[in-house]
């Protein structure tokens, strides 16, 4: 896009840019800033907005540093001439700007959107080094062993001239010599203030007469040497830091284009950080793009330089409407609404926040062009009429079918019939060109133009007729009054002057005002008749949901009296595992024969079966249910909550295991193996919900889909899971009960036992731990009245020793 600088004055966007820049921690992205222009290209403009909206995430969440960068850009020419020397206090600015730009990239590193794009700046880490190496953080040349040497020899010489200085104030007849008892510097030397009475009474070399002639300024024969030796050591001094930083200023030098392009990237990415402050600090968002030739939409949009002050206005377009004529009273906020629209276009373009409410979209447009307020010019001979006509002949010329033009007063300052006929010429001009365009007026004539063209919508700005003032809202569909003679009431006209216009208007005024009147009126029936329908329609919606929560209350009480009869099956089941027990025992203290074993296990498999399957309908039924639920919940126009007018969910407040829900402390059913447990607290994790569930003593983390909520078992009779009928498929070698109760161990070493009995087992162990000994003693007395027990005894130390039992089982 480019844009003249009329165009951006006359929306005032320099102001704008000029606030950004303010935000900008470094001279060189305010100034980029400043000259920067709206890009028109599409990927541009989405790839910048996208970073600078990723920014704006990042400072929300943790706020960097925020440490100036020191300008160095003046300094990357001086690198390109050969023989140049930095000096230590641009050498220290380079070394500054590499480390904070460093930690700038670091931090922008932190978001997953912005950390290909830091990583792709160059790594001038040991080009940081290499400066500070030789220069210390707080820009002074570090004392290096060869600089040492030399200031030591400085210091020797200084102390020595101060000592021959004090031998001169401290003698009693040489002091009475002196001006003043402080030696002075001349030229770098050690120099004695003497009377001009006693000059030939201390030889040496004069330097200076003072301008009254009282004083001589003389160096000492004595010292002359070593004033001479002083400066040879400041000179060897000054030629050693030259030596120093000129190899310096070569070693970066030899990586200038890599600097250059660190610099380049840096001032970039600060401008971006500079946007996203603006953008933050203006409680903005992020315009949606609105693609091809669809129109733009501005939701609850404040005018970006009015501040808090500024009224939010509504204003849409849509694809079929390619323009807009805003007419209303003086003074009403049509002026500011159009400069509102421009600046919305060249801020979203500049990769800025818009300040408006989500929903906001705009097209991209390849130039902007604005006719806004009176350029009359006297020197240009230019009337105010003639310097419109001047720039809108430039816009006509120039506005393709993708530039937003907006008009101000269009057909204004010439006679009002002829202006109109202009007006209507402009406007099918660019109606053919399928500009996107906003005009205002005062014209009654374009008001009815708007009604009658294909693609033109009227607007208004609101005028309160109660206050005589405008509101400053947009009305769209609809035209708007002058109201001339109300403001120039409220401003003060005297009435009888009122009274004599409303006598010339009456005489000569045409039916518009009655038109518009009629309009008003239309569209007010229009809303409360639409205002009806969407009534009706809820009425409707709501009574629909009524039904379908009445089916799905009464499936539900089908589905909990089914469950109920799987519960009367699972105690059923219980009475059966009492047959199962004692065929075990018969296996224990009898012969084990296959016969008998495939009996047992054939016994187990069909009652897994059997309580499976009705688990598996439950779960299906239950999941169906739940379904419906929520697409009656979806259906609900009250809200997302899918609650009712009395507030009950859309379970109808059945007291059924479906319409139960999960909360910490409530006790829930593992769906695999139905163990019993209770929800302790939910477990972030991000995506599908888990929760922390205690089972016994052990704690796990479970997802929210593999629990089921259950009733307290004081509420309920006692039910009975496959997992309290079923042994383990196949019995352990090593059985670990540490961490569990004593009677959570006991129960597991039974099953073991049986598991091994069934399967042939003849010899496992079973891991307790030493610990208090608890476990230890519990286990091995229930081994010792074991009838399937033969033998047991601890293990070998290198196995575990009193921490772990061998047992052997009967033959």
């Amino acid at each position: 896009m480019s844009l003249n600088e009329k165009t951006i004055n006359l929306l005032e966007f320099h102001r704008i840019r000029q606030s950004a820049a303010e935000r900008a921690l470094c001279a060189g992205a305010a100034r980029r800033i400043l000259n920067e222009t709206p890009s028109g290209d599409p990927a541009a403009v989405a790839e910048a907005k996208e970073r600078v909206a990723a920014i704006c995430d990042l400072v929300k969440t943790e706020d960097g540093e925020n440490l100036e960068l020191p300008e160095i850009g003046f300094l990357l020419p001086k690198l390109e001439v050969e023989g140049a020397v930095l000096d230590v206090d641009e050498a220290f600015a380079l070394g500054l700007f590499t480390e904070r730009g460093g930690a700038f990239l670091g931090w922008l590193a932190r978001s997953e959107k912005l950390r290909e794009l830091a990583s792709s700046v160059p790594d001038l880490s040991a080009l940081r080094g290499e400066i500070f190496k030789l220069i210390d953080r707080d820009g002074k040349l570090r004392d290096l062993p060869e600089l040492k040497k030399i200031r030591r020899r400085i210091q020797d010489l200084s102390r020595e001239l101060e000592s021959l200085a004090a031998k001169y104030s401290s003698g009693e007849e040489t002091r009475r010599m002196l001006q003043s008892p402080l030696p002075s510097q001349r030229d770098g030397r050690l120099v004695l203030a003497v009377k001009a009475n006693f000059r030939g009474r201390i030889r040496g070399i004069v330097h200076e007469v003072s301008s009254t002639g009282q004083t001589i300024f003389v160096e000492p024969e004595e010292s002359v040497e070593k004033n001479n030796r002083l400066l040879i050591e400041r000179g060897n001094l000054d030629a050693e830091i030259r030596r120093l930083l000129r190899e310096l200023t070569g070693r970066i030098a030899g990586r200038r284009e890599e600097l250059a392009e660190f610099y380049r990237r840096i001032i970039y990415l600060e401008t971006l950080r500079a946007k996203a402050r603006y953008s933050l600090d203006t409680g903005g968002c992020f315009a949606l793009d609105a693609p091809g030739e669809a129109g733009l939409r501005l939701v609850r949009a404040r005018h970006p330089l009015l501040g808090p002050g500024a009224v939010p206005v509504d204003f849409s377009l849509d694809e079929k409407t390619r323009m807009a004529i805003i007419t209303g009273p003086n003074t009403g906020g049509k002026t500011v609404a159009l400069k509102t629209i421009g600046l919305f276009a060249l801020m979203n373009q500049a990769a800025l926040a818009v300040p408006a409410g989500e929903g906001t979209s705009l097209p991209l447009f390849d130039n902007v062009f604005a006719d806004i307020g009176d350029e009359q010019s006297i020197s240009q001979s230019l009337s105010t009429f003639s310097a419109h006509m001047l720039n809108i002949a430039s816009i006509v010329s120039a506005a393709t079918k993708d530039s937003l033009v907006l008009l101000d007063e269009l057909g204004s300052g010439t006679d009002p019939e002829e202006g109109s006929a202009i007006a209507m010429a402009i406007l099918d001009h660019f109606i053919e060109k399928k500009n996107i365009v906003v005009v205002t007026t005062h014209h009654g004539v374009l008001k009815n133009y708007g009604y009658s063209r294909e693609g033109v919508e009227n607007a208004s700005v609101e005028f309160d007729g109660k206050t005589l003032s405008p509101t400053y809202r947009i009305v769209m569909g609809l035209p708007g009054e002058s109201r001339a003679l109300d403001i120039a009431a409220r401003n003060g006209l005297d009435p009888d002057t009122l009274n004599r216009a409303r006598s010339y208007l009456d005489e000569e005024r045409s039916d518009v005002s009655a038109l518009i009147a009629g309009l008003k009126e239309k569209h007010r029936e229009l809303d409360t008749v639409s205002r009806k329908a969407g009534e009706e329609q809820k009425r409707l919606r709501e009574e629909r949901r009524r039904a379908d929560l009445k089916d799905l209350s009464l499936r539900q009480k089908e589905h909990y009296l089914r469950f109920q009869g799987a519960g009367e099956f699972r105690r059923l089941l219980s009475e059966s595992r009492k047959k199962l027990e004692n065929l075990v025992r018969e296996l224990r203290e009898g012969e084990i024969s296959r016969e008998k074993t495939v009996k047992v296990k054939e016994f187990l498999r069909g009652l897994e079966r059997d309580s499976a399957a009705i688990d598996a309908a439950l779960e299906a039924e239950e999941a169906a249910l739940k379904a419906a639920a929520d697409g009656i919940d979806s259906d609900d126009g009250n809200g997302a909550d899918g609650k009712n007018a009395d507030g009950k969910g859309a379970a109808g407040g059945i007291d059924s295991p479906a319409a139960a829900v999960i909360v910490p402390g409530s006790e829930v059913l593992l769906k695999e193996g139905r163990r019993r447990g209770r929800a302790l607290r939910k477990d972030n994790r991000g995506g599908d919900p888990f929760w922390v569930v205690e089972i016994g003593s052990v704690k796990m983390s479970l997802p929210e889909s593999a629990l089921v909520p259950a009733a307290p078992l004081a509420d309920q009779k006692p039910l009975i899971g496959p997992a309290d009928l079923a042994f383990p498929a196949e019995p352990r070698l090593e059985l670990s009960v540490r961490g569990m109760r004593l009677d959570e161990a006991l129960d597991a070493l039974r099953r073991q036992i049986d598991a091994a009995v069934l399967a042939g087992m003849k010899e496992f162990s079973v891991v307790h731990g030493k610990g208090d000994g608890i476990l230890q003693k519990g286990v091995q007395d229930y081994l010792k009245q074991e009838r399937a027990v033969a033998d047991y005894y601890f293990s070998r130390p290198e196995l575990g020793g009193f921490g772990r039992t061998e047992v052997v089982l009967r033959g």
